[in-house]
């Protein structure tokens, strides 16, 4: 049987505050990008907790990528093979690529489970940029990082740039272990949720007293 883990929207809200001020503090981004669906959300909440007195919000850019297939009701999803590129920049709010170069980009999902997603869209961001930036001729490095809101303690078939690890530029929240993660987002019936989440942090605690 496969275990669950329940996260609440309290949960989602409070991780996003504890890692705020790491981010600020080491990469401070100007931009942020969600990876849809899963990364909307968090990506809302943790605009609220960089934001700093006088500043601007940080603009949010969404794409769209696809990993996981339904294999019908009741059945938890499996990660696929391949990914699907769904949505991508709005280059009518940005304006062009070009104005991406030489920023602090961050991009925000909910879960680093196989890494395939990741690893597929720091490369395809990077290559636009990196085209963008030679199309002008001119123009300083972007530099990307990530936030996730739990990093599942497993093996990873995709990889991410060196720099992103040795630099610092990887936030996970939380580390966890190879469960299947249930966001609140994804929830038919919030209050079942919200019991089943009471419910398994209870039955935690009473564990951990014994």
């Amino acid at each position: 049987m496969v275990e669950k883990l329940y996260v609440t929207y309290n949960d989602v809200h409070n991780l996003c505050q504890e890692v705020a001020p790491q981010i600020l503090e080491t990469f401070n981004p100007q931009l942020m990008i969600a990876i849809g669906g899963g990364g909307y959300v968090p990506a809302r909440i943790l605009r609220s907790f960089l934001k700093r007195p006088g500043s601007a919000n940080i603009p949010i850019q969404a794409i769209g990528l696809s990993l996981y297939e339904s294999l019908g009701d009741n059945v938890v999803e499996e990660p696929g093979t391949k990914v699907t590129r769904t949505q991508w920049l709005d280059l009518t709010a940005l304006g062009s690529m070009k104005n991406l170069v030489g920023k602090r980009i961050l991009i925000v999902d909910e879960v680093d489970d196989t890494r395939t997603t990741l690893e597929y869209a720091v490369k395809e961001l990077q290559k636009d940029v990196e085209a963008a930036r030679q199309a002008i001729g001119e123009g300083e490095e972007t530099q990307f990082a990530i936030f996730v809101l739990h990093n599942k303690d497993k093996p990873k078939k995709g990889t991410l740039p060196e720099n992103v690890i040795s630099q610092g530029r990887y936030f996970a929240a939380l580390t966890v272990g190879d469960e299947w993660i249930c966001y609140p987002w994804e929830a038919g019936n919030i209050e079942e949720h919200d019991r089943n989440a009471a419910e398994a942090k209870a039955k935690k605690a009473a564990a951990a007293q014994n």
